[in-house]
């Protein structure tokens, strides 16, 4: 996807460059862009692409898990490929919801791979949601009435957005009609989704995925830093924070990959160790430990 402004990023357990091998294996148009490695030659992150669109994956360490709070809706145009796609990521995973027919799908299944990530295969037109794969959010339980608030924050953070869709629970229980059911709107031009669940989960959003902002320059950087942790966000280390809702999101300015991959070595060093330092990641920092 040209010009892709946001980027998933899945925190594996020291399993990472397995995982990117099998999905880039599961869906056409996927390669491998780079891998980063520790001094010991131990893969640390990966850049890959899924169907053209771009990911990131770090192996992390155990502290953060994957769960169906974030989800990857797959748009498949033939049934045949519904079920292809299907069988490939679900084997070794857990099913939710077995592949079938539903209201809202001809042939769908909700189910998450060996390693734990989440999809959502359906039948469908890719025109209709703008890209193949497409994130969700699931605002579950208490979360279900911040949902509305959710969609709207977000596309206010973005010049480039727009909510397209909307449905609202029907009038059947008297506590949740009207209460978001399914959201899609864009941000810069990329689809998202968020699903609103009356049903209570033991899960909740957390690190194990994330999603990069690149931002060039420190207004950019600024203003989505200072918008997602007000209200109730919180800042974390080396550009991480959470918003209000508890989604993950890091602000990074590609500059800071740019330099920290220089081949002088004390130079990159350096600049990893002036971003160590930081919570938001300030440009004229990174450049003057670059620099000294």
């Amino acid at each position: 996807m040209e010009n892709q402004h946001i980027t998933p990023f899945l925190w594996f357990n020291d399993n990472a460059e397995e995982a990117v091998n099998f999905y880039t294996s599961v869906f056409d148009n996927s390669k491998i862009k780079s891998t980063n490695r520790m001094p010991d030659g131990k893969v640390l992150t990966l850049s890959f692409e899924l169907e053209g669109q771009a990911f990131g994956a770090l192996n992390g360490g155990p502290m953060f898990t994957f769960n169906p709070s974030v989800s990857f809706f797959v748009i498949c145009e033939t049934e045949a490929e519904v079920d292809a796609t299907w069988h490939k990521l679900t084997e070794g995973g857990q099913v939710m919801m077995a592949l079938d027919t539903y209201p809202w799908s001809g042939r769908y299944g909700w189910g998450s791979d060996r390693f734990g990530v989440s999809w959502q295969v359906m039948l469908g037109k890719v025109a209709d949601y703008g890209q193949k794969i497409i994130p969700c959010l699931m605002f579950a339980g208490e979360q279900l009435a911040k949902a509305d608030e959710a969609v709207n924050f977000y596309t206010s953070l973005f010049k480039n957005a727009e909510i397209t869709t909307i449905s609202r629970y029907p009038a059947e229980n008297p506590d949740t009609e009207g209460a978001l059911q399914y959201a899609q709107f864009t941000l810069n031009g990329q689809t998202f989704s968020i699903m609103g669940s009356v049903m209570p989960h033991a899960f909740a959003f957390n690190e194990a995925i994330s999603f990069v902002i690149n931002s060039e320059t420190q207004a950019d950087i600024d203003h989505f830093w200072n918008k997602m942790t007000e209200g109730g966000g919180k800042e974390s280390q080396c550009a991480w924070l959470k918003d209000k809702y508890g989604v993950s999101w890091q602000i990074v300015p590609p500059i800071l990959m740019k330099l920290m991959g220089d081949k002088d070595a004390a130079k990159a060093q350096r600049v990893m160790q002036a971003m160590m330092q930081m919570k938001k990641i300030v440009i004229a920092d990174l450049e003057s430990a670059y620099n000294q």
